[in-house]
């Protein structure tokens, strides 16, 4: 098949990630893929080497940018019409609203055979204002309109896209987002290295956060409760791993509050390098307001690692409180505090949770999985398409 995905950017994050590895996983297959992305700029960090090595054509469009401004995407739209007809795909497939809106309109004008578009995130929620989220559902509606199947990373984001009039039910199927999980089964036991690499003592209790530094990811919320944490239980320590547009705020409030001793900020590290950062941690917290399906937690969960997240979007489907994990509410700071003193007293019931996490883990989330399941729906759209 000859397949074009599209994405704004090819930035460190789960869609990113998630993107890159169906095109690889797709070009192995002996399919032509096509991966077309917008530029990729900013403290996240850029996947763009790696697409690269892929081995697939990838296509950067200067016009496909994040920020929504009419005209530069009206742009963005004409040359993606452009790029339908020169590269005649069987299948357009969609990630992240920007690009979908755009990605889909353009396809479905361009009679591309099959449209496909994943949500990773939706880009209404509640943390924002309701004219804000208004456009957005509308712009999805019309979208939906546009395509013949909607993917989502969680069953979570069907419901609420469903909720909310996007879409219909026949049009949504989940396909977990997939990733290569032996790197992570296999740095599993290398606690003593990964803690020697960040200088962390073996008696230290470390609750560890894969997180873009920026709005609705939770770290205030950890700094709201630190000084309380320490006073309960003074081997714990945060390692909190990524970067953004908050760093030199918390790096500040850190400093003020004598904390230096109590906070390792690694910044922003390479994909293949958190596998081996991981063993350090004795818990994942990860409290954000808002994510599709949070990778950071399955990749902790593969190394045995239990996880403390907030209950939304779909965090239930991977973090079962008194299984893998605890569930707090967002917001509910008090909660989260419980929730990391329990875990931080009871070695027992870490390593309980975190064996069956691990199980749970790495029978859902095989990159292989994703990149068959996905496959196999092209294809059953392709054959449902030709017999209409």
């Amino acid at each position: 098949m000859k397949i074009v995905h599209v994405i704004t950017r090819l930035i460190v994050g789960g869609a990113q990630e998630n993107t890159i590895l169906t095109c690889e996983g797709q070009h192995r297959r002996g399919h032509d893929v096509t991966l077309i992305t917008g530029p990729s700029t900013g403290p996240e960090g850029s996947l763009m080497q790696r697409a690269g090595e892929g081995g697939y054509r990838v296509i950067v469009e200067e016009s496909l940018i994040r920020s929504v401004h009419p005209i530069i995407d009206a742009q963005a739209y004409h040359r993606l019409k452009q790029l339908c007809r020169q590269l005649r795909p069987d299948i357009i497939h969609t990630h992240s609203s920007k690009a979908g809106i755009l990605g889909r309109k353009a396809a479905w004008k361009s009679k591309v055979p099959v449209v496909v578009h994943t949500i990773h995130g939706l880009a209404f929620h509640p943390y924002q204002s309701k004219l804000t989220n208004a456009a957005w559902i509308a712009l999805e509606r019309f979208a939906a309109r546009r395509c013949h199947k909607i993917i989502c990373v969680a069953d979570a984001m069907t419901r609420q896209a469903l909720a909310c009039g996007v879409g219909k039910p026949e049009q949504f199927i989940t396909v977990y987002s997939g990733m290569d999980i032996q790197p992570f089964l296999a740095a599993a036991d290398q606690r003593s290295a990964a803690r020697s690499s960040l200088g962390i003592a073996d008696d230290r209790i470390v609750m560890g956060t894969i997180a873009r530094l920026q709005p609705l990811k939770g770290h205030d919320d950890l700094l709201a409760i630190a000084a309380e944490l320490f006073a309960a239980e003074p081997r714990l320590t945060f390692l909190w791993i990524g970067d953004g547009k908050f760093q030199a705020r918390f790096r500040e409030k850190i400093r003020r509050a004598g904390w230096e001793d109590r906070f390792i900020l690694k910044g922003l590290v390479a994909p293949a390098e958190i596998p081996k950062l991981i063993p350090a941690m004795d818990m994942m917290v990860h409290p954000s307001y808002r994510e599709g399906l949070p990778r950071a937690v399955v990749q902790g969960m593969l190394e045995s690692i239990p996880a403390i997240v907030y209950n939304c979007d779909g965090a239930d489907e991977i973090c079962i409180t008194g299984h893998s994990g605890i569930l707090v509410e967002p917001g509910d700071i008090a909660a989260l505090r419980s929730a990391i003193l329990q875990l931080s007293q009871n070695a027992e019931r870490r390593k309980a949770m975190g064996l069956q996490g691990k199980v749970l883990a790495a029978a859902k989330f095989d990159v292989n999985r994703m990149v068959d399941s996905l496959l196999d729906i092209y294809q059953k759209v392709l054959g449902e398409r030709h017999e209409s």
